[in-house]
């Protein structure tokens, strides 16, 4: 269970707002809940002033938003919208593997967005949930003025990939511990664990504790479980063939891609999704791993920050 708990944590009406003038027009909450198909969702909204809204979507699938609560801090310039996807966190736990799915999860974010009275808002999409923001933009353009992919996961065979090379580079007596731990030899020895502290160091380097924990108990492992699998090794559920590369070239929005210096998801890789993408910043978090936010926030902060106050200053 260690090992595929890891990898959970990775991979759970108002008037209308304008961009000229955020900060009466969406109503605050620290906490709400609105009703979508199969459930409700937990949302919570902060902040306020004059730039476009900015949507936080976590990764997982099947974690809860809690450990992307520090970007709230962008609620300064704007109104911040922070939720958990049906099934993770606070929001309805369920079951029915028919509501996993990609168009599920766009279908609940535009549901949200109409119930804010938001018209565009910038997307930040954390690991799975970069391609829950990439898949939004492609079904509600319009809707959106940036995209923000954060380690993002945009093509799963080749994350998995990246995932079996950081294990294969690991010294030999790691390496071994780690095929024979895929062979179903026992979790506990030294050497495998060894190699899962290595492991670990490219999801997060410094966590938070606080966040962590809540992260840890809220998850919900259904989710990813159906959608990614339960190996670390190679990925066997519903999205094991899902590579958004060939559309990045479609994208006409500004986007960001951000990612940590040590990320599970591969700075090189997502390096190349930014050479696909017409016009993509790319900013690689110093001393990070996956969860750039906890590892890097001043670096991540800034980086973010930068991009938005660009989007906001397009004509």
């Amino acid at each position: 269970m260690r090992m595929i708990s890891l990898m959970l944590l990775l991979v759970a009406p108002v008037c209308t707002l304008a961009a000229q003038d955020t900060t009466t027009r969406v109503t605050l909450t620290n906490g709400s809940r609105l009703a979508v198909p199969g459930g409700e969702i937990w949302y919570r909204v902060v902040g306020g002033g004059r730039g476009i809204p900015v949507v936080l979507i976590h990764g997982g699938p099947g974690n809860p938003s809690v450990y992307l609560k520090s970007l709230e801090a962008l609620g300064d310039e704007r109104v911040v919208v922070r939720y958990d996807q049906l099934g993770a966190g606070y929001s309805d736990v369920v079951h029915d593997t028919t509501l996993f799915t990609i168009p599920h999860f766009v279908e609940e974010l535009d549901l949200l967005r109409q119930h804010l009275g938001i018209d565009r808002l910038n997307l930040y999409g954390h690991s799975w949930g970069a391609i829950l923001a990439l898949e939004y933009y492609r079904a509600h353009p319009q809707q959106v003025a940036s995209l923000i992919l954060a380690s993002e996961t945009l093509d799963i065979p080749g994350f998995f990939g990246n995932v079996r090379r950081i294990f294969a580079d690991m010294p030999d007596s790691m390496a071994r511990a780690v095929r024979a731990r895929a062979e179903h030899a026992p979790y506990d020895s030294v050497a495998f664990q060894a190699a899962m502290r290595e492991f670990r160091s490219h999801f997060t380097r410094t966590p938070v504790p606080a966040e962590m924990d809540t992260l840890a108990k809220m998850l919900n492992p259904e989710v990813a479980a159906y959608m990614l699998g339960t190996s670390p090794f190679a990925p066997s559920g519903t999205l094991r063939q899902y590579d958004a590369t060939p559309y990045l070239g479609q994208v006409k929005v500004p986007v960001l891609f951000v990612v940590g210096e040590f990320d599970v998801a591969g700075p090189e890789i997502v390096k190349r999704h930014a050479s696909l993408t017409p016009g993509a910043q790319f900013v690689v978090i110093p001393n990070a791993g996956h969860h750039i936010q906890w590892d890097n926030p001043t670096a991540t902060m800034g980086a973010v920050r930068s991009f938005l106050s660009g989007v906001d200053s397009r004509p």
